[in-house]
């Protein structure tokens, strides 16, 4: 009896104790589905949505960049990109081979991109602008390839490839320094083209746009078998460029064919401007780059080409290249000594072909006898303005190049431009700790020594004398619009100041400048017999680690201006035939005179005929 007593016990113990086992068990599994259901739910609700949903962004449209005649000058395409987005079992290295293999990269550079994935949801890119035969053999493989995916979308399109690259710019695709620096703001993705270079990069904000996106149902595969949401992406704005089209692609090939003949291959600037509002009408470098390589993504070569070039293409020359003005600085030389009285128009000096004072002489030696002011500026005499700057002095030289612009940006709407540089004592002084000389001022009074400037100033400095004194900022933009097309902002010209120079003053070195293009003038054969009355100054810069620079400045028509021109040949030797034919190229097409006018061979022969007697006579 006891016994039974005893062995019943033990059962009820167990039975207990597997009870409240039984128990805790329950009361985990509950614990555990309250936490779920209340705590953790929407987490593993995002994971379980993640794995069916998709969020593929759509990049936004950026604006669209216009000539001055409504012609497309940077505009944008639709392209195939790859991308993707990691799976339960991500991709293994023979998949990741193939698939470097059909997108044509490096395998190193597609792993580490991949490897890099963060996200589950967010498509990352790995390659832009496919072709479609790369995107049918990828379409071809798509179960093979897990998580990856075809889509289209517009990139950025350059359709005249190097043409005003540097004032363009370019694109490239967004980076994590780019993310951080743009967090919060609305319609920027993981797919969004940043401007890096030129009016890309100036007016990125507004030319980027707002992408937009898309909730795409997937299947197994991560393949979008259902569209479920989308956000349309904003289009930047569209802008209106100074520029004419025509007349860069002449300066251009014009420079091109310098470059094939094997002048100004270490670098090349020209730069038209409206005299009377400051508006940009062409602007261009030599080397330049392609900014389609960077928008589809640069390869190793394109960059090797580009970043081993000595002569650096992507810098925009005629704001960024600074260079002696050589005798294009006697405009500003002649205007001190006139204003200041230091000479009148009509006395003659005598130029035995060299200075008295200073065994400084004139190019190639030549004596020029009596002349006056016209005469001198018209043959650029250096002895005539060596004994200007003796008159005037390196201070008030110094004060009248920097009225002219001279040693300050012009303020155009363009990054990386340069100051130039005024020659003074205080310059000498404290970079090289040397005391000043009259053959210093020799020097700065024909524009070499110290003095330095960007062929956009040199262009400036014409435009003052064109016009009449007035100093307007240059500029690049004309409109911005609107999404509906009206306009969101308009440039108009803008007045910075006034030169201090009389009327009689600008009119003396107005005609000097239109000497300079008759026939006895530095530029006569070239011009002399051109249909439209042509005012400029030729000029030879010094250059101690090469061949001189070759300079050309002039306005058009010399009675009513309407175009400046300035271009800059480093190394090209005399200006007149490095630089000149550029400018008479641009002219030409300018005006529709010329090689434009009559298809090309009279003129073109002409042109040629003229360049070498012009060669010729320097030479003499």
């Amino acid at each position: 009896m006891l016994e039974a007593l005893m062995k019943k016990k033990n059962q009820d113990g167990r039975f207990r104790y597997l009870y409240w086992i039984i128990v805790g068990i329950f009361a985990v599994l509950i614990c555990r589905l309250v936490y779920l259901q209340l705590f953790a739910g929407e987490y593993y609700h995002t994971l379980a949505e993640g794995n069916r949903l998709r969020a593929i962004p759509i990049a936004a449209m950026r604006g669209i960049m216009y000539d001055r005649n409504g012609q497309i000058l940077v505009g944008s395409r639709p392209s195939f990109m790859a991308t993707y987005v990691p799976t339960k079992n991500g991709m293994s290295d023979n998949e990741l081979k193939e698939l470097a293999g059909l997108l044509n990269v490096p395998d190193d550079k597609l792993y580490e991109k991949v490897k890099k994935v963060k996200s589950s949801y967010v498509p990352t890119v790995l390659a832009n602008d496919l072709t479609p035969d790369i995107v049918t053999k990828i379409e071809e493989r798509r179960n093979e390839l897990p998580g990856v995916s075809i889509d289209v979308q517009p990139i950025r399109y350059y359709p005249y490839n190097e043409m005003a690259a540097q004032v363009f710019g370019y694109v490239g695709q967004i980076d994590e320094e780019d993310m951080k620096r743009l967090e919060g703001q609305e319609g920027v993705s993981n797919i969004t083209q940043i401007g890096r270079a030129g009016l890309e990069s100036y007016y990125d904000d507004l030319l980027r746009g707002k992408d937009g996106g898309r909730q795409v149902e997937v299947d197994a595969t991560g393949s979008p078998v259902k569209e479920m949401e989308r956000k349309n992406p904003i289009a930047g704005h569209n802008m209106h460029l100074t520029i004419d089209l025509n007349l860069q692609e002449a300066a251009e090939k014009a420079m091109d064919a310098q470059v094939a003949n094997g002048i100004g291959t270490q670098g090349i600037a020209a730069v038209a401007i409206d005299p009377n509002t400051g508006a940009v009408l062409a602007m261009a470098s030599r080397p330049a780059f392609n900014p389609n390589w960077f928008t589809r993504g640069i390869t190793e070569k394109e960059w090797a080409q580009i970043n081993n070039n000595p002569n650096h293409p992507m810098e925009n020359r005629a704001i960024a290249g600074q260079y002696p003005p050589g005798s294009t600085f006697k405009l500003i030389t002649g205007a001190a000594a006139l204003e200041l009285k230091k000479v009148t128009p009509d006395e003659m000096i005598f130029d035995s072909g060299r200075h008295w004072l200073v065994d400084m002489r004139n190019a190639g030696g030549e004596a020029l006898g009596w002349i006056n002011f016209t005469e001198a500026l018209a043959k650029s005499d250096n002895v005539y303005f060596y004994e200007m700057g003796r008159r005037v002095g390196i201070d008030k030289l110094a004060e009248y190049a920097r009225m002219f612009g001279m040693g300050k940006k012009t303020g155009i709407a363009l990054r990386g431009e340069a100051t130039g540089l005024v020659a003074s004592e205080e310059y000498k002084q404290k970079v090289f700790h040397q005391d000043w000389y009259l053959g210093d001022t020799f020097n700065s009074a024909i524009g070499q020594g110290f003095q330095l400037v960007t062929p956009l100033q040199a262009a400036m400095i014409v435009s003052e004398v064109a016009n009449g004194g007035i100093q307007y900022r240059p500029f690049v933009v004309s409109r911005i619009d609107n999404l509906d097309g009206t306009p969101y902002k308009i440039f108009a010209p803008e007045q910075i100041g006034t030169l201090s120079v009389s009327k009689s003053t600008l009119d003396l070195i107005r005609e000097g400048m239109r000497n300079v293009a008759e026939e006895s003038g530095t530029a006569g054969s070239l011009f002399a017999d051109f249909p439209i009355q042509v005012a400029g100054k030729t000029g030879t810069a010094e250059n101690f680690s090469g061949r001189d620079h070759g300079w050309f400045v002039s306005y058009a028509p010399y009675d009513h201006p309407r175009i400046v021109i300035a271009v800059l040949v480093e190394q090209g030797g005399y200006g007149i035939a490095s630089a000149g034919p550029i400018v008479k190229s641009m002219l030409e097409e300018f005006f529709h005179v010329g090689t434009y006018a009559d298809g090309g061979l009279n003129a073109k022969n002409k042109h040629k005929n003229d360049s070498a007697q012009e060669t010729k006579k320097e030479k003499q």
